[in-house]
Protein backbone atom coordinates (compact mmCIF):
# COMPACT_ATOMS: atom_id res chain seq x y z
CA UNK A 1 0.00 0.00 0.00
CA UNK A 2 1.65 2.89 -0.81
CA UNK A 3 0.94 6.48 0.87
CA UNK A 4 0.47 9.44 -0.90
CA UNK A 5 3.04 12.08 0.90
CA UNK A 6 1.45 15.45 2.15
CA UNK A 7 1.52 18.11 -0.15
CA UNK A 8 2.12 21.25 1.42
CA UNK A 9 -0.87 24.21 1.87
CA UNK A 10 -1.82 26.15 -0.49
CA UNK A 11 -2.12 29.81 0.67
CA UNK A 12 -5.75 30.91 0.46
CA UNK A 13 -5.89 33.25 -2.52
CA UNK A 14 -5.33 37.18 -1.96
CA UNK A 15 -9.15 38.97 -1.32
CA UNK A 16 -8.92 42.33 -3.45
CA UNK A 17 -9.89 45.20 -1.96
CA UNK A 18 -13.72 46.25 -2.35
CA UNK A 19 -14.14 48.49 -5.36
CA UNK A 20 -14.62 52.07 -4.78
CA UNK A 21 -18.58 53.20 -6.35
CA UNK A 22 -18.32 55.26 -9.03
CA UNK A 23 -19.78 58.50 -8.59
CA UNK A 24 -22.72 59.03 -10.87
CA UNK A 25 -22.39 61.02 -14.43
CA UNK A 26 -23.43 64.55 -13.60
CA UNK A 27 -26.97 65.35 -13.76
CA UNK A 28 -28.52 67.00 -16.98
CA UNK A 29 -29.30 70.96 -17.43
CA UNK A 30 -32.20 71.91 -14.59
CA UNK A 31 -34.97 72.58 -17.82
CA UNK A 32 -36.12 75.58 -15.59
CA UNK A 33 -33.05 76.98 -14.67
CA UNK A 34 -30.37 76.40 -17.17
CA UNK A 35 -27.53 74.97 -14.96
CA UNK A 36 -26.26 71.69 -13.16
CA UNK A 37 -26.87 70.00 -10.18
CA UNK A 38 -26.52 72.87 -7.43
CA UNK A 39 -23.35 74.91 -7.18
CA UNK A 40 -20.45 75.72 -6.71
CA UNK A 41 -18.64 73.72 -3.10
CA UNK A 42 -18.06 77.58 -2.17
CA UNK A 43 -21.62 78.11 -2.16
CA UNK A 44 -22.62 74.91 -0.37
CA UNK A 45 -20.23 75.94 2.43
CA UNK A 46 -21.56 78.98 2.71
CA UNK A 47 -25.32 77.96 3.07
CA UNK A 48 -24.10 75.47 5.65
CA UNK A 49 -22.19 77.99 7.36
CA UNK A 50 -25.31 80.06 7.80
CA UNK A 51 -27.46 76.88 9.26
CA UNK A 52 -24.57 76.30 11.94
CA UNK A 53 -24.95 79.86 13.15
CA UNK A 54 -29.01 79.10 13.43
CA UNK A 55 -28.32 75.34 14.74
CA UNK A 56 -25.01 74.57 15.80
CA UNK A 57 -25.05 70.93 16.79
CA UNK A 58 -28.24 69.57 15.23
CA UNK A 59 -28.38 65.51 15.56
CA UNK A 60 -30.56 64.33 12.16
CA UNK A 61 -30.69 66.28 9.04
CA UNK A 62 -32.60 65.52 5.65
CA UNK A 63 -31.61 66.76 2.36
CA UNK A 64 -34.33 66.53 -0.16
CA UNK A 65 -33.00 66.59 -3.82
CA UNK A 66 -29.93 65.26 -2.51
CA UNK A 67 -28.65 63.49 -6.16
CA UNK A 68 -24.96 62.46 -5.09
CA UNK A 69 -25.09 63.72 -1.45
CA UNK A 70 -22.55 66.91 -2.22
CA UNK A 71 -24.56 69.34 0.59
CA UNK A 72 -24.30 66.43 3.29
CA UNK A 73 -20.89 65.99 1.82
CA UNK A 74 -19.60 69.53 2.32
CA UNK A 75 -21.89 70.22 5.39
CA UNK A 76 -20.02 67.46 7.47
CA UNK A 77 -17.25 69.92 7.65
CA UNK A 78 -19.02 72.34 9.81
CA UNK A 79 -21.51 69.60 11.57
CA UNK A 80 -19.08 66.22 12.06
CA UNK A 81 -21.27 64.83 14.85
CA UNK A 82 -25.03 64.91 12.34
CA UNK A 83 -26.76 62.16 11.02
CA UNK A 84 -27.07 62.81 7.24
CA UNK A 85 -30.54 61.49 5.02
CA UNK A 86 -30.80 62.03 1.43
CA UNK A 87 -34.27 61.95 -0.58
CA UNK A 88 -33.93 61.99 -4.09
CA UNK A 89 -36.29 60.86 -7.49
CA UNK A 90 -33.18 59.17 -9.29
CA UNK A 91 -30.95 56.44 -7.96
CA UNK A 92 -27.87 58.85 -7.41
CA UNK A 93 -28.85 58.85 -3.39
CA UNK A 94 -27.81 55.33 -3.68
CA UNK A 95 -24.27 55.54 -4.90
CA UNK A 96 -24.02 59.05 -1.91
CA UNK A 97 -25.02 56.61 0.74
CA UNK A 98 -21.95 53.77 -0.99
CA UNK A 99 -20.14 56.59 -0.58
CA UNK A 100 -20.98 57.54 2.91
CA UNK A 101 -22.17 60.69 2.12
CA UNK A 102 -25.45 59.83 3.24
CA UNK A 103 -26.38 57.20 6.70
CA UNK A 104 -29.69 56.78 4.77
CA UNK A 105 -30.71 56.71 1.18
CA UNK A 106 -34.97 56.88 -0.08
CA UNK A 107 -35.08 56.62 -3.91
CA UNK A 108 -38.51 58.70 -4.84
CA UNK A 109 -40.62 61.55 -4.11
CA UNK A 110 -40.21 62.49 -0.41
CA UNK A 111 -44.17 62.60 -0.31
CA UNK A 112 -43.84 58.88 -0.45
CA UNK A 113 -41.20 58.29 2.34
CA UNK A 114 -43.82 58.76 5.51
CA UNK A 115 -40.90 60.33 7.62
CA UNK A 116 -42.47 62.11 10.49
CA UNK A 117 -41.12 64.25 13.21
CA UNK A 118 -37.49 62.95 12.97
CA UNK A 119 -35.16 65.54 11.46
CA UNK A 120 -33.46 68.54 13.27
CA UNK A 121 -33.11 70.35 9.90
CA UNK A 122 -34.34 69.69 6.37
CA UNK A 123 -32.44 71.71 3.77
CA UNK A 124 -34.55 71.47 0.00
CA UNK A 125 -31.92 73.19 -2.22
CA UNK A 126 -32.83 73.60 -5.80
CA UNK A 127 -35.63 70.50 -5.64
CA UNK A 128 -38.78 72.20 -5.79
CA UNK A 129 -38.53 73.53 -9.17
CA UNK A 130 -38.63 70.28 -10.31
CA UNK A 131 -41.28 68.93 -8.20
CA UNK A 132 -44.59 67.29 -10.14
CA UNK A 133 -46.46 69.16 -6.89
CA UNK A 134 -44.18 71.49 -4.90
CA UNK A 135 -46.79 72.30 -2.30
CA UNK A 136 -47.21 68.40 -1.61
CA UNK A 137 -43.39 68.27 -1.33
CA UNK A 138 -43.15 71.55 0.96
CA UNK A 139 -45.61 69.74 3.16
CA UNK A 140 -44.05 66.58 3.43
CA UNK A 141 -40.53 68.41 4.14
CA UNK A 142 -42.36 70.18 7.28
CA UNK A 143 -43.96 66.87 8.42
CA UNK A 144 -40.32 65.33 8.27
CA UNK A 145 -39.25 68.03 10.62
CA UNK A 146 -39.43 67.87 14.39
CA UNK A 147 -41.01 71.02 16.73
CA UNK A 148 -38.19 73.73 16.68
CA UNK A 149 -36.18 72.11 13.48
CA UNK A 150 -35.28 74.35 10.45
CA UNK A 151 -36.79 74.24 6.97
CA UNK A 152 -33.96 75.43 4.39
CA UNK A 153 -35.30 75.98 1.11
CA UNK A 154 -33.82 77.35 -2.27
CA UNK A 155 -34.80 78.11 -5.17
CA UNK A 156 -33.70 79.38 -8.98
CA UNK A 157 -36.76 81.82 -10.17
CA UNK A 158 -36.09 81.74 -13.31
CA UNK A 159 -39.19 80.03 -15.15
CA UNK A 160 -40.12 78.32 -11.73
CA UNK A 161 -43.19 76.92 -11.89
CA UNK A 162 -43.10 77.99 -7.59
CA UNK A 163 -42.16 81.72 -6.92
CA UNK A 164 -40.07 82.18 -3.49
CA UNK A 165 -43.07 84.58 -2.48
CA UNK A 166 -44.94 81.34 -2.97
CA UNK A 167 -42.83 79.67 -0.13
CA UNK A 168 -43.24 82.60 2.56
CA UNK A 169 -46.77 82.54 2.73
CA UNK A 170 -47.22 79.17 2.59
CA UNK A 171 -44.98 78.65 5.55
CA UNK A 172 -46.32 82.02 6.99
CA UNK A 173 -50.22 80.09 6.68
CA UNK A 174 -48.56 76.57 8.42
CA UNK A 175 -47.27 78.98 11.21
CA UNK A 176 -43.85 78.35 10.84
CA UNK A 177 -41.28 81.56 12.10
CA UNK A 178 -39.15 82.95 8.80
CA UNK A 179 -36.35 83.60 9.31
CA UNK A 180 -35.32 85.00 5.95
CA UNK A 181 -37.08 88.37 4.59
CA UNK A 182 -39.70 88.16 1.90
CA UNK A 183 -38.12 88.54 -1.64
CA UNK A 184 -37.93 91.73 -3.38
CA UNK A 185 -37.64 92.09 -6.96
CA UNK A 186 -36.22 89.40 -9.20
CA UNK A 187 -33.13 87.62 -8.31
CA UNK A 188 -31.64 84.31 -10.20
CA UNK A 189 -32.26 82.82 -7.10
CA UNK A 190 -33.51 82.90 -3.51
CA UNK A 191 -32.87 81.28 -0.18
CA UNK A 192 -35.71 80.96 2.72
CA UNK A 193 -35.35 79.68 6.26
CA UNK A 194 -38.05 78.65 8.99
CA UNK A 195 -38.54 77.36 12.26
CA UNK A 196 -41.36 74.80 12.72
CA UNK A 197 -43.32 76.29 15.58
Amino acid sequence: MSTVPPQPAVPPMPTLPPTPPVPPAPRAQCPWCGSALLTGRRSLRALARRVARLTPEPESWLDVGTGDGAFPDTAREFFPYTSFDGVDPAPRVLWARAAERVEEAYVGPLTDTGLSDRYDVVTVLHHLEHSADPRRELTAALTALRPGGLLVVRLHTRNSPFHPADVHTELTDRGCTLLTKRPRGWSPAHRVIARKN
